[in-house]
């Protein structure tokens, strides 16, 4: 399959409207080289030497991308431009976008990415196979409230201690906290005496840090199961943006500012006298 001459055909046929043919019903549809390109495959099948169905793309390296969960905007006006009606929920739930990966782009990244872990590791930083946000919360709470890290034989390999007593850590990864509120697991906050919540922004620095008796946590939050839901409305008495409750418990201030974004580090300069 020559991919100039897929491309060229997803062109030619974006430029086109087909509001008079039923590929509207196709659920398959493959990303040209520009924005807002796109063809369905049934029709490309018929027209491009050599694709003879999606095997034939997923070989010469296209990726699947189901349109309701990854999304592309570009798509529904190329659609509505193509076939004169909007496209309902229904119709884009079942549809699948087939694209190339930009590889270059993505080696590059992850040469970045490759060296950036090594030098985490080699600091210490980086311990197993848990993802680099929960890694970097685990490592920006141990720096801050200097906590003593033990080899166990927990389902982490290791556990936190905050003057001998126990720390549930939970990380939460996002700019801004979800509706439901952080999960934790009932059965590992019963096990600590603390519960440390690390709020880490999407640009890998902490936005807020909450941190809390775990008996205080059993007692106030109700449970579903084995799952415990901490909302903000509920825990935000308690951040340290807010209170300076277990400020006393920070051993590391400098660490602490260092690594927060501007915004809570401005927060704390009051409860840390900066």
């Amino acid at each position: 399959m020559d991919l100039e001459a897929l491309y060229r055909v997803i062109k030619e046929f974006s430029q086109t409207p087909h509001g008079n043919t039923d590929y509207d019903q196709d659920k398959l549809h493959v990303k040209g080289q520009a924005v807002g390109e796109f063809a369905p495959l049934s029709y490309l099948v018929k027209k491009v030497e050599g694709l003879k169905d999606a095997k034939t793309l997923l070989k010469a390296g296209f990726v699947m991308d189901s349109l309701e969960l990854f999304g592309d905007d570009t798509f529904a006006d190329w659609y509505e431009k193509q076939f004169s009606k909007k496209l309902l929920r229904k119709v884009a739930k079942e549809v699948t976008l087939f694209q190339l990966p930009h590889n270059k782009e993505i080696f590059g990244a992850i040469e970045q990415v490759h060296k950036s872990y090594d030098i985490l590791r080699s600091q210490q930083i980086l311990l197993n196979g848990k993802n680099l946000p929960v890694q970097m919360g685990e490592w920006y709470a141990k720096c801050v409230f200097g906590l003593e890290q033990i080899k166990s034989t927990s389902q982490r390999g290791f556990d936190f201690f905050l003057d001998g007593k126990r720390c549930e850590i939970k990380v939460h990864w996002a700019d801004h906290s979800s509706p439901k509120g952080v999960k934790l697991r009932k059965s590992l906050v019963e096990m600590s005496d603390y519960t440390i919540i690390m709020y880490i922004g999407r640009n890998f620095m902490i936005r807020e840090i909450c941190l809390l008796d775990s008996d205080f946590v059993l007692r106030k939050f109700s449970t579903k199961g084995h799952t415990l839901f901490l909302k903000d409305p509920d825990v935000s008495p308690y951040f340290f943006s807010k209170s300076n409750k277990h400020m006393e418990k920070v051993a590391n201030s400098g660490a602490l500012m260092k690594f927060s974004n501007p915004s809570f580090a401005m927060k704390l300069t009051e409860f840390l006298g900066g």
